[in-house]
């Protein structure tokens, strides 16, 4: 194996904090790589690391370091108010650090200005802590940048951290970050911090101490039983099953850590064997060594509801947002149902129909008010600090019945409202609960988190004293709905970010499209407006009378601030027209109002504070004829983000090339020849001499496939295509969904079996090689890709759990070619090649939908290490991807998949995509921040917003 160069030679003196004998600092100089706090009421073993400006320095050179990042943080606004200096925190060892990741990114995109400096830090999984570049902030997951951080570091000795900055943000999930542990190590330095300290925290975090603490308040709480290590006695467990009417054969109970946070390692058990054995398992693979077991709550619905302080000092005046429903969907036989499904850690934070959002709930107002209540209740008798979220279930009277006792809180007409998690760090992810539900009440993504931020500064009196001078910095963002009153400011450019369409990649089509729309959102010279290109349903399909059939009669929306806000687009358009319904829409108001008021009652005493910064706008209607004349009148520039379908196969760059409307992208033509992947290999054909290679292909018919023996269509494409192994693909669909490694007709089978039953999705390890969750086209595509699959070297990144050392990348370099993905950028003719992305896949040999969009999964290296590729073969490989682009005559931004020699740079292509993903965690964020100078997401977005313009004069 080729292990990645190691930084021995260059380890710079560090200072180790170490305690003697009576608990005093002791100040040492040391080869050590870090700074280590060992405290005994502090298990973990904390270390914190700064990049240094030379590669060795003294221990006197380092305190100096140390003391002109102070001094670069202590600048002050050109008016004299001192700039506020916010640390963010993020990593952490739980399995949720992908996410804490995500949350960091987001929190960075919407606080920072020029009030407001942000610093950020990163605490891997053994404890280990660095100060880290606002740019490996955007990398995908912690393992794009973990293996390069143990080269040439120098101390950040923690107790500065107080001198650094004025107050840190924690937005670490799970344990270390919820659990007391980051809180404590603060106050012990005393480092200012929001949120909750730490030994309320450790009450809150541990699900069992929680439920017995709701319990003593008078809150109704699901029955359970702690299992704690390996010593459970079976007959205990039986006879709690027996006391709760549960079958100790087959009762359905949930298994979950009491500290593993809200959705890592829970499941469901069906009777005390079952239920012995899953907890076992958790605290075996080390997630937890104590584990509850609750009752299933059969027929009811749960809830999440958002918490925030506007109280003053330590006087907590908690209010509650509008609660929102998690409702689980199947759809029949074309889903994969489970019976016991939950609310998972996928369905949580990867876009899906399996869940539907409701905001506010679709309770009785008398169950939201007690939901409202009661979580005010429990943010009050916790103290609880700053903000939280608080998940429960409402059980309706027809649904499980629970032990009853009538001094609880919850019980109402309708049914029993039960408290079951206290997230004392919510994710703070683009479109997760805290903003939803924000956004329903009046905040941009801005003016919540710096609410949040204010409020905790409040609780230490020299940082009151900033803010009470700085005073609340209204969002950046100008929210304008489409309609004839479009030219509200002078000057202003206008942008219609379009997504949605009714391909597979809708749901990543939305979350482009909202990373866009938020980022451009940041320049005051643009009013940027959200609109989605709606479904082909049946309800859906008509506008004004008009059948939907004929493209330009498809249904476009224009969507307030809020209605954004959403995981899939099937979501946005119920809540489209559930908007427009009048019934509920008065409903959602009087509710709005009632949380306005209270905030605003906590908000008056607060001069930070100067308002709510989105209006309660409704959605408004269009078919793409209709919208494309508003466009043209506007004068506008379309950012097309609708992948697959129209929006990338040439169709809708037609339409707005003939109404003279501007847009992001490549042209029609060459659109069209990139959606087509054989139409794509065609017009490369000639380039084989150029070190441009094309996969030979097979293009078989849906119904072919269906109709002739399997056993036949395998023997004849792998002898066609002369080859062992097959890929398949939809011809003309987008690069996530339906791609698949066959290894035997067997594996074809079962192929052609979701094809011609509908499945939305393939189950992992449903093929004879081990693989992930393979999303599959919906409806199924009519003509499919076979290509032999090509082999690569494996890449692996040594996990930092098994041993501190091995935080490495290795790499078997045998066949000498890896996967690559790569942006390129520009006017035609003259495209420029960004620094290609090493793809990681994590399971199985294609790469899953969430490895290529959603943050906190999936691992790119930017750019390919040089352990990998050398810098020749990165510029051949460079100058062949520019060959592609343009004799494709591609223009604007676009991305190309290939493989490539990692000798001399011949590339092998894939595909190209004319509208490639833009979500927060897309390559193309990491490629762009690898250019120099960097460009940051926003500055991204807009270069290729004026290549848009630039191309229309």
């Amino acid at each position: 194996m080729i292990m990645a160069s190691s930084s021995s030679s260059s380890i710079a003196s560090n200072f180790t904090l170490l305690r003697n004998n009576n608990n005093d600092a002791v100040l040492q100089c040391g080869t050590s790589r870090s700074v280590r706090v060992l405290n005994n009421s502090i298990k973990p073993l904390l270390k914190l690391n700064h990049k240094p400006l030379r590669s060795s320095v003294t221990c006197a050179s380092s305190i100096q370091q140390v003391e002109a990042l102070i001094g670069d943080a202590e600048k002050e606004k050109d008016d004299g108010r001192r700039v506020l200096k916010v640390g963010l925190i993020c990593g952490g060892p739980s399995a949720e650090r992908g996410i804490s990741l995500n949350s960091a990114r987001s929190v960075l995109d919407h606080i920072q200005g020029d009030d407001l400096h942000v610093s950020c830090y990163y605490i891997d999984c053994n404890l280990n802590a660095f100060a880290i570049s606002t740019a490996q902030v955007y990398s995908n997951t912690p393992a794009d940048f973990d293996f390069k951080l143990d080269r040439s570091v120098n101390p950040f000795i923690l107790e500065h951290l107080a001198k650094a900055v004025d107050i840190v943000f924690p937005v670490i999930h799970g344990q270390f970050g919820e659990d007391g542990t980051i809180q404590e190590l603060l106050e012990k330095y005393n480092v200012p911090f929001v949120g909750t300290g730490s030994n309320e925290c450790r009450e809150a975090f541990d699900k069992y101490k929680a439920s017995l603490e709701l319990r003593k308040h008078g809150f109704i709480t699901v029955p359970s039983f702690l299992v704690q290590g390996h010593e459970t006695n079976q007959s205990e467990l039986s006879e709690w099953f027996k006391q709760h009417q549960l079958d100790p054969d087959s009762g359905k109970v949930v298994v979950k850590p009491t500290r593993g946070g809200s959705s890592i390692g829970v499941g469901v058990a069906y009777g005390v064997a079952d239920s012995l054995i899953k907890a076992k398992e958790l605290i075996s693979e080390g997630i937890d060594n104590k584990v509850l077991i609750e009752m299933f709550l059969e027929g009811g619905s749960e809830f999440t509801a958002i918490v925030l302080d506007v109280g003053s000092g330590t006087h907590r005046r908690p209010v509650v947002l509008l609660p929102t429903e998690v409702e689980l969907q199947f759809r029949g036989a074309k889903d994969v149902q489970e019976s016991d499904a939950i609310f998972n850690y996928r369905r949580k934070y990867l876009p899906t129909q399996q869940v539907a959002y409701h905001t506010p709930p679709r309770f009785s107002l008398d169950v939201i008010e007690n939901i409202r209540k009661g979580a005010s209740l429990l943010f009050q008798q916790l103290c609880l600090q700053d903000f939280a979220r608080i998940d429960g279930w409402f059980l309706p009277n027809s649904a499980c019945n629970l032990p009853s006792s009538e001094s609880e809180f919850g019980r109402t007409e309708s049914g029993n409202i039960i408290f079951t998690d206290i997230n004392l760090i919510s994710g703070m992810e683009q479109t997760s609960f805290l903003f939803q539900q924000a956004s329903k009440v009046g905040f941009s993504h801005t003016n919540i988190l710096r609410s949040i931020i204010h409020h905790a500064c409040l609780r230490f009196p020299n940082l009151a004293s900033i803010i009470n001078k700085a005073g609340q910095v209204p969002s950046k963002s100008k929210y304008s709905k489409l309609n004839r009153s479009v030219p509200r400011r002078e000057g202003a450019r206008k942008v219609f970010v379009i997504f949605g369409g009714d391909t597979s990649e809708r749901q990543v089509s939305l979350m482009s499209g909202t990373n866009v729309w938020l980022n451009l959102q940041a320049f005051h010279d643009l009013e940027v407006t959200p609109c989605l290109l709606s479904t082909t349903s049946e309800y859906e399909s008509t506008v004004d009378g008009k059948k939907a059939d004929n493209v330009m009669n498809r249904t476009v929306w224009s969507l307030p601030y809020s209605l954004v806000l959403r995981h899939t687009t099937e979501e946005v358009l119920a809540a489209c027209i559930e908007a427009i319904e009048p019934d509920r829409a008065a409903i959602t108001s009087n509710l709005r109002e009632k949380v306005m008021n209270d905030l605003m009652e906590g908000f008056k005493d607060h001069s930070w504070f100067t308002g709510f910064d989105i209006a309660d706008e409704v959605p408004m209607r269009f078919s793409l004829e209709q919208w494309i004349k508003l466009a043209k009148q506007a004068e506008a520039t379309v950012f097309i983000a609708v992948h697959g379908g129209i929006g990338e196969d040439g169709t809708l760059q037609s339409l707005l090339d003939a109404g003279g409307i501007p847009y992001t992208g490549p042209g029609a033509m060459a659109s069209k020849i990139c959606m087509d992947k054989v139409a794509t290999s065609a017009a490369l054909k000639n380039l084989a001499n150029s070190g441009v290679l094309t996969i030979n292909k097979d293009v078989r018919r849906k119904d072919d496939l269906l109709t002739k023996p399997v056993n036949d269509i395998w023997h004849d494409i792998t002898q066609k295509l002369q080859c062992e192994t097959l890929c398949v693909k939809p011809a003309r669909d987008g690069c996530s969904t339906g791609v698949a490694r066959l290894c035997c007709s067997s594996d074809l089978a079962v192929y052609v079996k979701a094809l011609e039953e509908c499945l939305l999705r393939i189950p992992p390890n449903s093929l004879s090689k081990a693989h992930g969750m393979i999303e599959m086209p919906n409806p199924p595509p009519e003509l499919l890709i076979f290509e032999p699959f090509i082999e690569t070297d494996e890449i692996i990144m040594a996990s930092k759990f098994k041993n501190e050392t091995a935080n490495s990348l290795m790499w078997k370099g045998n066949s000498r070619w890896v996967e690559i993905t790569v942006g390129v950028v520009g006017k035609r003719g003259s495209m420029h090649s960004l620094s290609p992305s090493v793809t990681v896949k994590e399971t199985g040999d294609i790469l899953s939908l969430e490895e290529k969009f959603q943050g906190g999964t999936g691992i790119n290296l930017t750019p390919p290490p040089l352990s990998i590729m050398s810098v020749n073969a990165l510029e051949r490989c460079k100058k062949h991807i520019e060959l592609i682009a343009n004799t494709l005559q591609l223009e604007g931004f676009s991305r190309i998949d290939a493989f490539v020699n990692v000798d001399n740079g011949e590339v092998l292509i894939i595909e190209v995509n004319t509208v490639p993903g833009m979500t927060p965690s897309t390559v193309l964020i990491h490629q762009a921040l690898a250019e120099q100078p960097p460009l940051y997401p926003h500055q991204f977005f807009r270069m290729l917003l004026d290549l848009a313009s630039e191309r229309s004069k």
